[in-house]
């Protein structure tokens, strides 16, 4: 690995400018999920133990470079300090005064916990005074915020490029299990790809068909290859104008060698919502006035043995409309098989993205998997082959 870690860092006495993603659900004022906390735990009790002095750095919401307090970071601090069973101490900025006044009287065992850092408007533009006044304020720079590592910005890039500079827990993690999937993996590698539109996912198809062995297609996605082909998917949701990109990625895939899976038989229905009434047929008699709105069960079958020949598996995006039943069917079955080939030691999964952490959770199947990225963006960037500006500074 080209980037150091707390254990490379000699963290007795320092302050150690932490920056984490705590972009918590809140309502009245409460935080509603904290799992995004519970995620850097194991980071800020690191440099606890160690005696240092955890500085944390975080944005919250999107105040645009304005100082909007209903994006205020202090409302989060009896959650955090709930979390890590220590006491939080809040300053109303991010750099100046009021930081340096609470940096400075940080007593050993605390925590503290600084201002929104986009309430700058240098934050998002990576501004180089910015980021020379964040280091004021530190001796160690550590990044635990791997959702945010696709962005260069001032706390995520210029920072670590001016302070001795490593890897929190999380992020370790997180790169561990992504260089694992995608970087040296046990083959064969089988990919899950679902979603509602290729459009969004083109580069990553692309950057995925060189690298895996097998790549299922699912959701809204397969429609749009199914068309390709020249199957009429009735009233489905379908990128008609992507036809020639989805025929490229058929022939790439073919060229290089990879497998890809589509759905023999799908499960239609004429309305969209809770319960509607269904059938399953063959992916190529979708009636005219039906919508696909998941995989069969004979599309699950052959899911399920790429899952049983796969060494390596990477999931992001649902196989149907998971949101609502009976539609949800495909992606539960897979998960759970996933899940249990996981547990039994038999298969490295790795999943991440919104939509796949909701899945996965739905169908029980998350705490079985190898690794759950809470990462969106930079997880998706990454399975596109793309450097992350924040991981790059580390190194």
């Amino acid at each position: 690995m080209a980037w150091k870690t707390l254990d490379d860092m000699d963290l007795a006495g320092k302050r150690v400018l932490t920056r984490v993603d705590i972009n918590v659900p809140v309502e009245d004022g409460k935080v509603t999920d904290t799992t995004r906390i519970e995620r850097i735990a194991a980071t800020v009790q690191d440099i606890l133990d160690r005696g240092g002095k955890p500085i944390l750095l975080a944005h919250f919401g999107r105040p645009k470079g304005e100082r909007n307090m209903d994006m205020s970071l202090q409302p989060l601090i009896p959650a955090l300090e709930a979390v890590f069973g220590a006491p939080v101490v809040f300053a109303a900025d991010c750099v100046g005064p009021a930081a340096a006044t609470v940096v400075d009287a940080l007593q050993d065992g605390q925590v503290a916990l600084l201002e929104n850092t986009r309430f700058h408007a240098g934050e998002t533009k990576n501004d180089a005074d910015l980021a020379a006044e964040m280091a004021k304020l530190g001796d160690v720079y550590c990044n635990d915020a791997f959702s945010a590592a696709h962005r260069a910005h001032a706390s995520t890039e210029g920072l670590a490029r001016l302070l001795p500079a490593c890897a929190g827990r999380l992020m370790q993690a997180e790169l561990s299990a992504l260089e694992s999937a995608l970087g040296t993996p046990e083959r064969p590698v089988l990919a899950v790809v679902g979603g509602a539109k290729v459009s969004t996912k083109l580069e990553l198809l692309g950057n995925l068909v060189a690298k895996v062995d097998m790549l299922v297609i699912g959701g809204g996605m397969a429609n749009t290859f199914l068309a390709a082909q020249g199957i009429d998917v009735g009233k489905s949701l379908c990128e008609h104008e992507m036809a020639d990109t989805a025929r490229e990625i058929l022939t790439k895939a073919k060229d290089v060698g990879c497998e890809i899976i589509l759905p023999v038989d799908v499960v239609v229905a004429r309305e969209f919502k809770e319960g509607a009434a269904n059938e399953v047929v063959a992916n190529t008699a979708c009636p005219a006035d039906a919508m696909i709105l998941d995989a069969g069960p004979e599309a699950v079958k052959a899911v399920h043995a790429a899952i049983e020949k796969a060494k390596t598996l990477i999931w992001n995006g649902p196989l149907g409309a998971f949101e609502i039943a009976p539609f949800d069917t495909a992606t539960n079955a897979a998960a759970k098989f996933a899940a249990e080939r996981s547990e039994a030691g038999k298969l490295i999964s790795v999943a991440g993205g919104g939509d796949t952490v909701a899945a996965l959770n739905k169908a029980d199947a998350a705490v079985d998997f190898s690794y759950i990225s809470t990462a969106g963006g930079a997880f998706l960037e990454w399975m596109e082959g793309k450097e992350l500006p924040g991981v790059a500074a580390l190194s």
